[in-house]
């Protein structure tokens, strides 16, 4: 069945994490992706590990299925005129080399544009193209340093400290898929492409939300909370008697069910924890009675006893634990693909469960170059016959 963007054409000069991320949900979707490094493979993830498989690393993997390898020398006079060829007959095109970076070796918005007015072209940077910052390199690190995420991520006693994944990197590969595939709905209307400027610190700002909203509003600086809500309690980390539980409590009315399942009933009584403006205010008190009472049953009993409640928690689980979850296999969330020199990759699957037009898994992440000697036929041959051992939900 052909996938939601068949027959889109997409040209993909980015690597590590961000834009790859942004062209394997555009692959899934049916986009025909070509992956364009340096001539030996210059996507620096391939080299990132262990753990490695038959010399493919486990970074590289999670984000370069479903894409076609070929090897161009961008510094070249002839690597450059290999990119307009292929660009004039491409929807999209993608990169996120440093700012003017692409202008110096002819290969710009307003270069390709000329050649295919339809073009997409979406750049993707760490501080975008404008500002006084336009110039620097962006790594997820640095922008999460930047952007406040650290500054609200930790404890008192531990100080700041980073998402266990490239947050920022994700977020913006998930702004990115969306603008172009706006831009290609707008595109339908108007015949006519455009650029994209995404960057890092801007996505990173916006996916703050809530946070954000509440230092605009009142105009103070949030701290950090561990695993606390800055809005809501209780919501947080609990210890049951055989490790750690969230639970998350979102109204008056799931507090009070919450407590008659407690021994200490005198926590539902409490004056001062009567609404979430109050529980808020004395959450240090209330998590404390709560982990009291929490510690005295299983997380398997707390699950049966708040789930019959209405009231969401869940355990917290380590990889093994879920990988291994019944969920996890019901939602089809693994996928199997086989390479001809690495062998059998499990690979996390796409989320995005689309009734008539569903993903695909088409291609295993390429060899650097695997697909040269095709790149002339590549923008003409439809889609190649599936090569997975997916589960079809």
């Amino acid at each position: 069945m052909p996938g939601a963007l068949d027959g889109v054409r997409v040209l993909d000069l980015s690597r590590v994490l961000a834009g790859p991320y942004a062209t394997m949900i555009l692959g899934d979707l049916g986009a025909d992706v070509i992956k364009v490094e340096a001539p030996g493979g210059s996507d620096d993830t391939r080299f990132w590990g262990p753990p490695f498989q038959n010399g493919m690393s486990a970074y590289y993997t999670a984000v370069n299925r479903n894409k076609r390898s070929i090897t161009v020398n961008l510094k070249s006079a002839e690597g450059q005129e290999t990119i307009r060829r292929l660009a004039e007959t491409a929807d999209v095109l993608i990169h996120n080399f440093k700012t003017g970076t692409m202008e110096q070796w002819g290969l710009g918005y307003e270069s390709l544009s000329r050649l295919n007015p339809r073009l997409i072209y979406c750049s993707i940077t760490g501080f975008g193209e404008t500002g006084p910052l336009a110039s620097l390199a962006g790594y997820d690190y640095i922008i999460q340093a930047m952007s406040g995420w650290m500054s609200i991520n930790g404890t008192a006693d531990t100080g700041p400290l980073k998402v266990g994944v490239a947050v920022t990197d994700v977020f913006t590969g998930l702004y990115a898929a969306v603008a172009i595939e706006a831009a290609l709905w707008a595109r339908q209307k108007t015949g006519r492409g455009q650029k994209i400027d995404l960057s890092l610190f801007d996505c990173a700002v916006s996916a703050l939300v809530n946070v954000a909203a509440n230092y605009l509003m009142s105009g103070n600086i949030p701290q950090p909370l561990g695993n606390e809500h800055p809005n809501i309690v209780p919501y947080s980390t609990y210890e049951a008697s055989d490790g750690p539980i969230v639970i998350a409590v979102g109204n008056d009315r799931q507090f009070h069910a919450l407590c008659s399942l407690l021994s200490d009933r005198s926590i539902g009584t409490d004056p001062r924890f009567q609404t979430n403006s109050g529980r808020v205010a004395h959450r240090d008190e209330l998590n404390r009675r709560l982990n009291e009472e929490i510690k005295q049953r299983s997380r398997a009993e707390w699950q049966r006893l708040l789930a019959e409640k209405g009231i969401p928690c869940g355990p917290v689980q380590t990889l093994e634990e879920l990988f291994r979850h019944p969920q996890t296999d019901a939602r089809h969330m693994t996928v199997t693909m086989h390479h001809p020199t690495v062998g059998k990759l499990k690979l996390v699957a796409s989320p995005l469960k689309l009734s008539e037009t569903p993903v695909s898994y088409r291609l295993p992440p390429p060899l650097a170059g695997e697909h040269n000697r095709e790149a002339e036929a590549l923008w003409r041959n439809g889609p190649t016959p599936e090569n997975c051992d997916a589960k079809s939900p």
